[in-house]
């Protein structure tokens, strides 16, 4: 075990608002040993920005893991050789020119059919009437799993991350995870034969074509589902929230005097959807006088990093005129998340200006408040809104 300071954390308080605790850590504890976590956690932006590039001391590749038992043996639980050539089989699917090329005129169809099935004047849970079946379709698009309902893929990705992220071992957690996985691998299955027959740009249809063992495809597919899902979702609403929330920046975008890709990378860095990323130690090690012995677990606290007072003034604070260069929202080195282009895509290229100029009078709604739950994944609960006649 790390002879890291010992500090304990409450759970409850943590999933509801991990910050004040994030930046006590910053503070008082960089490298801090969380046992409700059973974890050594990195808090300060420098630090996790060095040590996930050093993969030979804090590998990705966790055999006892909980990815790995619950979902398959990915491309992010592999370091080296392994991880990359994975990433390589991957990236036609996902690269730059794909989103562009091919992707984002199906996210834009996603979007302008959804966005008139909403009409001119409602009251709606944005969360669940807009963002969540926008983030599954297009999903649904770029996984190749077109078979599936977009319920099934918001979900599934809900089981994934909840059984991938338990580390309190709730057993309805574990069985909400195994449901997902067998949903997934079905789909699969009632997939393939089109695909092999006609292959496509779909992730799945160019895994199929490289010739990857198909049980490293499913694991891959099912890393896809589970972030690929909860990401764009909770960026969609949170973005549009923090806009209504801060009405002089969104009049600076609409002006043109901001983009949405700088909303969106704010957002990104102000919330971190993905907070947190976890580690194995490989061999002893030691960092600010802490040791660190063989097999520890380490958490990245990427929600932590892109919060350090070192980097980002006023952190706490959405501002969409800071620069963001620094954030780690999807993470540094070799594991960067693969699917980065394809979420900025999807939030800043297509959802955000889609609903500001097909929404008018766009609004929160002043009788319920909006909630945000989350540490490893988090997001907006709910978002009511309304539009049209006030």
């Amino acid at each position: 075990m790390s002879t890291a300071p010992r500090v304990d954390v409450d759970l409850t308080a943590f999933w509801a608002d991990p910050y004040p605790m994030l930046a006590r850590l910053r503070k008082e504890a960089p490298i801090a040993f969380v046992p409700q976590l059973g974890a050594t956690v990195f808090s300060k932006r420098d630090d996790i920005f060095v040590c996930e590039k050093n993969i030979e001391v804090f590998s990705s590749h966790q055999p006892d893991g909980l990815m790995n038992r619950m979902m398959g043996h990915n491309m992010m639980r592999k370091d080296g050789e392994a991880h990359m050539s994975e990433r390589k089989a991957i990236f036609p699917a996902i690269s730059p020119k794909t989103v562009k090329a091919h992707w984002t005129a199906q996210f834009q169809a996603h979007a302008d059919r959804l966005i008139e099935t909403l009409g001119p004047d409602n009251r709606i849970d944005f969360c669940k009437g807009f963002a969540l079946p926008f983030s599954a379709e297009c999903l649904k698009t770029i996984t190749g799993l077109t078979n599936m309902r977009f319920e099934d893929m918001n979900s599934w990705s809900q089981g994934l991350i909840d059984g991938v992220a338990n580390y309190t071992g709730d057993p309805a957690a574990e069985a909400r995870c195994h449901e997902a996985t067998a949903g997934i691998d079905a789909a699969i299955d009632d997939m393939m034969p089109t695909l092999l027959k006609t292959p496509d740009q779909s992730l799945l249809g160019v895994l199929l074509a490289s010739g990857m063992p198909i049980e490293s495809i499913r694991a891959n597919i099912k890393l896809a589902v589970s972030g690929g899902q909860n990401e764009p979702r909770d960026a969609v609403a949170g973005t549009v929230w923090a806009l209504l929330s801060h009405p002089e920046q969104l009049a600076m975008v609409q002006a043109g005097k901001a983009s949405w890709m700088q909303v969106f990378e704010e957002y990104a860095r102000w919330i971190s959807p993905i907070g947190m990323s976890p580690r194995r130690i490989a061999k002893p090690w030691t960092i600010r006088d802490v040791e660190l012995e063989q097999d520890d677990r380490i958490l990245f606290m990427f929600g932590s990093a892109n919060r350090d007072e070192s980097h980002f003034d006023r952190s706490d604070v959405f501002d969409i005129t800071r620069d963001t260069t620094k954030s780690i929202a999807f993470g540094a080195g070799p594991h960067f998340c693969a699917g980065a282009w394809a979420s900025r895509a999807m939030v800043a290229d297509v959802a955000l200006p889609t609903i500001f100029r097909s929404l008018e009078n766009l609004r929160l709604v002043d009788d319920e408040p909006v909630r945000v739950g989350g540490w490893a994944f988090r997001g907006l609960l709910n978002l009511p809104l309304a539009w049209g006649a006030a």
